[in-house]
């Protein structure tokens, strides 16, 4: 089934993780995808997202991209016009950035965790829409949050805000846009297997993770795919009258803690 068959879909953070996973499910559904990432290697090793998409017989093109940069964003939205034009976009580029102690916070990595998490949705949100709007596209905008932009975590405050921001700017987003037919949806994913839950906040494989795992009523992590299968409904028709919400990806935890 083709759900996304004639479709171009531009995706942040695309090269590693969940946004690699978005990318490769988009072309498995048709749709051409341009990988718009800080670097083409792929964090947990093997062949380049693009590479694999073109080596499948997709569509596919990777971008140098800096979410931070405006500019850089406008650059991935026009590198989309290769195969027509962007039609969804998915804005998954983000770090963990400073843990600890709000006290205890260095400022300069505060800010570059908003300048990606936040800046970069809205750069790339800003670019995509442009876009779409002077063209007529009836688009799809998915904005990758966390479950931590719902319920904030100590230790992580500064994700928490970037996060709970992106929330919100989805909503006014989606009001703003609705009018002229785009879309714009959020994702909130809980713990995921990627190299941010195994490297960067180490949680999938250690003690901690084994008594997370209590609390999730499914008893599993999640995977990338599960991050994409949403991703993929709200890019497609299927989710045609569904604009301004949020979908938790997170196996049940949050809701029944």
């Amino acid at each position: 089934m083709s759900l996304l068959a004639g479709k171009t879909a531009i995706v942040t953070g695309a090269s590693s993780g969940n946004g690699r996973a978005i990318a490769q499910m988009y072309h498995e559904h048709g749709a051409a995808v341009v990988i718009a990432d800080i670097q083409s290697e792929p964090r947990e090793g093997g062949t380049p997202t693009h590479e694999r998409i073109t080596d499948a017989g997709g569509d596919a093109v990777f971008i140098e991209t800096d979410v931070t940069d405006f500019d850089a964003c406008v650059d991935a939205v026009d590198a989309a016009a290769e195969f027509g034009g962007v039609d969804i976009m998915v804005n998954n580029a983000g770090i963990v950035g400073p843990q600890g102690p709000l006290t205890e916070l260095d400022m300069d990595a505060y800010e570059q965790l908003m300048a990606v998490n936040l800046e970069g949705v809205f750069n790339g949100s800003r670019a995509a829409a442009a876009a779409m709007t002077d063209a007529g596209t009836e688009g799809s905008i998915i904005n990758m949050s966390s479950v931590a932009g719902i319920n904030g975590y100590g230790g992580i405050t500064p994700y928490s805000a970037a996060k709970g921001a992106v929330r919100t700017f989805t909503y006014a987003l989606a009001s703003e846009l609705g009018p002229d037919g785009i879309r714009v949806n959020a994702i909130h994913p809980g713990v995921i297997e990627t190299a941010m839950t195994t490297e960067d906040v180490p949680t999938v494989g250690t003690e901690e993770g084994e008594a997370t795992l209590e609390t999730v009523p499914l008893r599993r992590f999640g995977q990338p795919d599960d991050v994409a299968g949403v991703a993929t409904f709200l890019a497609s028709e299927l989710s045609s009258y569904v604009s301004g919400e949020s979908i938790i990806v997170d196996g049940g935890q949050l809701n029944t803690a």
